[in-house]
């Protein structure tokens, strides 16, 4: 099997930077995007196993560009976990109603990175 295509989602070129590291030593291949137009766009390009999503973002969040994934009808099937500090309860129904699959708090650790894709990757 070919190696999962992640596509990491964040305006902070840290976090950014720290998922794609987990990401890419596991040894998936990687796409990043700093913003949600951009998340869309590119998806849209490289259809992705799975997105990584920030939700706080300028312009498109990461709410918002789930819906526009989830809607268009070559993506929908592209799971999207939102990886926030927005942790409370009605974040995460809210997250579920925009289209999402699941939410991981920041911090995270590897192992809840990893464990989501290798989730993918057996069903």
């Amino acid at each position: 099997m070919k190696p999962a295509r992640v596509m990491i989602v964040d305006d902070s070129p840290v976090d950014l930077m720290n998922l794609k590291q987990i990401v890419s030593d596991a040894g998936y291949q990687v796409v990043t995007a700093a913003n949600g137009q951009e998340a869309y766009n590119k998806a849209r390009s490289c259809h992705p196993d799975l997105i990584f999503m920030d939700v706080v973002m300028d312009g498109v969040d990461g709410f918002e560009a789930c819906r526009n994934i989830v809607s268009d009808k070559e993506l929908e099937n592209i799971p999207v976990f939102f990886v926030t500090s927005k942790n409370q309860r009605a974040d995460k129904v809210w997250g579920e109603l925009q289209g999402g699959r699941g939410m991981i708090s920041k911090p995270y650790t590897p192992e809840q990175i990893l464990d989501v894709i290798a989730g993918l990757q057996s069903s």
